[in-house]
């Protein structure tokens, strides 16, 4: 089983390192920070091209997808609504709140996914390739969920407009749109094609992914304070969330049939938590919730807790388990 060099290999990545420069720069009050418009092209650079790569390889091999699918579709439904009573019963959060912290736990976050596989890459450890497909499509049970949480529980109930403008914003949203047409791209593409733009897409994605963390990090830095609102909650939730999620996606994905590789990516897709889709799709839902507290605890906990240690953690239990 993988351990102590696993994880010193995992932190001394540079992606990693580009992440705690970017915190350890905002600590610092220096005036380091990319042009909005730069981070909002290399996170679209980095949807579309894992949406590609995931298509290129699903032609290559898509066994066993079906069975991943039911699975996913049972974690995506069943996350957010526990998430949910958690947030209710031990947190005494709100329940726009509630509604908002299990929709964001229950969605996922694309770049600590880019992280996995980034991770996996580099110990050249293989996977499935229509794992892309897995995580775009845990997207939309999750938010619907949350969605609909908000809906049935508050007073005021969402009105029919509402409801629908929330429904069209998540199935229409940036991710879902580059990952699901990225990959329908490589599927299509022919072999000529894609060697056509395997430059673009496949040479510098690991480059590119650590500018957008660099970002990144200076951005949870920013996002960290906010935690202090409910520490005795949030600290805690932050780590044993994407701990049990993680657990659940590798063994869950095991069963299913899936390599330790890729019962790894299914446990970081379940582990994560989103800090963009969610915050954007329940604001649609409840504008007038505080969604600062799910989206602090997703972005200054989850989300590098699992880039430093829950990455390692989870491909070493799927190892463990399945190898």
């Amino acid at each position: 089983m993988p351990g102590l060099e696993t994880l010193l290999a995992n932190l001394l990545s540079p992606p990693l390192l580009c992440f705690a420069l970017g915190f350890v720069a905002y600590l610092l009050r220096s005036d380091l920070r990319l042009p909005d418009a730069l981070t909002q092209t290399l996170s679209l650079y980095l949807l579309l091209a894992i949406g590609f790569k995931g298509g290129v390889a699903i032609t290559a091999d898509s066994s066993g997808f079906f069975s991943v699918l039911a699975v996913t579709l049972l974690l995506g439904f069943s996350i957010p609504l526990w998430v949910f009573f958690i947030g209710r019963k031990i947190g005494s959060l709100k329940t726009p709140e509630a509604a908002s912290l299990g929709a964001h736990y229950g969605s996922t976050s694309a770049v600590t996914f880019l992280a996995c596989l980034a991770f996996l890459d580099r110990n050249d450890i293989a996977y499935e390739g229509y794992m892309t497909a897995i995580l775009a499509i845990m997207e939309i049970p999750a938010l619907m969920v949350g969605i609909l949480l908000v809906a049935i529980n508050q007073r005021e109930r969402l009105n029919r407009e509402g409801f629908l403008g929330a429904i069209h914003h998540v199935l229409t949203g940036k991710s879902i749109v580059l990952l699901m047409g990225g990959m329908a791209i490589g599927l299509v593409a022919d072999s000529e094609g894609v060697a056509a733009v395997e430059p673009f897409f496949v040479h510098p994605f690991l480059g590119v992914l650590c500018l957008f963390l660099l970002d990144l990090g200076r951005l949870t830095a920013e996002h960290i304070r906010e935690v202090r609102k409910n520490l005795l909650f949030l600290i805690p939730f932050g780590i044993i969330a994407p701990i049990v999620h993680g657990i659940l996606g590798v063994v869950m994905g095991g069963l299913a049939g899936l390599s330790p590789g890729g019962a790894c990516i299914l446990g970081i897709i379940c582990g994560s938590a989103s800090y963009i889709a969610a915050p954007a799709a329940m604001r649609v839902a409840c504008p007038h919730a505080n969604h600062a507290l799910p989206l602090s605890i997703s972005l200054g906990v989850t989300f590098p807790f699992n880039l430093a240690i829950g990455i390692p953690l989870l491909y070493s239990i799927s190892v463990w388990l399945f190898a």
